[in-house]
């Protein structure tokens, strides 16, 4: 049921932190994985990273918030392989701002990627989906879209995430006649080289630990499972969900 042999996956963001673990999840199990990332150097390395490892990868330079980006990646593995059959819509970017000092332009830039990025992807990979009768696409939320973080401020953050969470139900009830599954994953506190330092704070990751009932933070591999659950047919009758990997932070 995880056989994921002859399948290709989209994996946004995936040149670096949880999109490469993601990716290397799913391309374990027999997917060929298409890379997007603004980073070309970064992407470059990734990409060679998956193949050294025996998984067949492409990467395709683009940003989230430009669609036709987006839409490029994905016509590049339609040429490449003829079919898109998992999405991940992982790329994402968090900022801490009060949110009574927040200004337009710093709303946006959370939004534009977290929220209208995620939306853009799933639709530039539902259009080829719909054709096919079959796909299967995962948002990468967080526990941020179900619970209000403390102590950093990080409104705009939580707002984008919880509408990940809502567009993953939206587009589940629209597509499922199309035969897609749309779902989220949920993650809590992941130590990643991005927050490996916060995560180090006592000011910040001391308290996140002392809220997380395992009392650590996830590693990357470990939402592994997770994608590779909602991408194949072991999840053929899910849709809709959103899965919380986060080690019983939400649950306090």
């Amino acid at each position: 049921m995880f056989d994921l042999r002859e399948r290709t996956a989209l994996m946004t963001g995936g040149a670096r932190g949880l999109g490469l673990a993601m990716a290397h999840a799913l391309g374990a199990h027999g997917a060929r994985i298409m890379l997007l990332d603004r980073d070309e150097a970064t992407l470059s390395v990734a990409a060679a990273e998956l193949r050294a490892a025996g998984i067949e990868a492409r990467t395709s330079i683009g940003d989230v918030t430009v669609p036709a980006d987006t839409v490029r990646a994905v016509d590049a593995m339609r040429t490449a392989w003829g079919r898109v059959d998992v999405c991940v819509c992982n790329a994402g970017v968090a900022r801490n701002a009060h949110a009574h000092e927040m200004t337009l332009d710093e709303w946006n830039a959370i939004i534009s990627v977290n929220l209208t990025g995620v939306f853009f992807t799933a639709q530039a990979c539902a259009r080829p989906m719909i054709e096919q009768r079959s796909g299967s696409i995962v948002m990468i939320a967080s526990m941020s879209g179900k619970i209000v973080n403390v102590p950093q401020p990080q409104a705009a953050y939580n707002i984008s995430k919880a509408g990940v969470i809502m567009a993953a139900k939206s587009l589940a009830v629209e597509w499922a006649p199309h035969g897609i599954r749309v779902n989220a994953i949920a993650p809590g506190y992941m130590r990643t080289e991005m927050t490996a330092p916060f995560i180090a704070d006592p000011a910040l990751g001391g308290v996140w630990m002392d809220l997380t009932p395992m009392r650590r933070p996830g590693e990357p591999a470990e939402l592994g499972g997770a994608v590779v659950y909602l991408a194949s047919d072991a999840s053929s009758f899910v849709t809709g969900h959103t899965l919380v990997v986060d080690g019983g932070y939400v649950v306090r």
